[in-house]
């Protein structure tokens, strides 16, 4: 086996073990789980206020009630928090939690350290 070949295989079975300690799991549960975080890291990233609704509204193929409860465990686990907004006090910004942004930082770091 191609040592590029065996470092992408240690890698997913490395970040397979670690699927109850971490986002690992939570965030590879299914093609939704995996666009919300996509979704909250790159408003993240551009510094761009996501809204609990927009969110919800942006995860295709997932119904509304899905996405909250998705969004809802996210917050629950610490990967995701929400935030009021100043203007409107229902409207809540969701932000990735500093643990979170690390856990991301050092996976997409990995990513790029393999080569296929």
């Amino acid at each position: 086996m191609a040592k590029t070949t065996k470092d992408l295989l240690e890698f997913w079975e490395d970040q397979m073990k670690l699927s109850h300690m971490s986002s690992n799991y939570f965030f590879r549960k299914s093609p939704s789980h995996y666009h919300m975080m996509l979704l909250v890291m790159h408003a993240f990233k551009y510094k761009e206020n996501l809204t609990v609704e927009e969110l919800k509204t942006k995860l295709f193929k997932t119904s509304r009630p899905k996405s909250a409860l998705m969004i809802n465990e996210a917050c629950e686990k610490g990967f995701f928090f929400l935030e009021k907004t100043s203007g409107d006090q229902r409207k809540k910004h969701i932000k990735p939690s500093e643990a979170f942004i690390e856990e991301f930082n050092q996976y997409l770091a990995t990513l790029k350290n393999i080569s296929f």
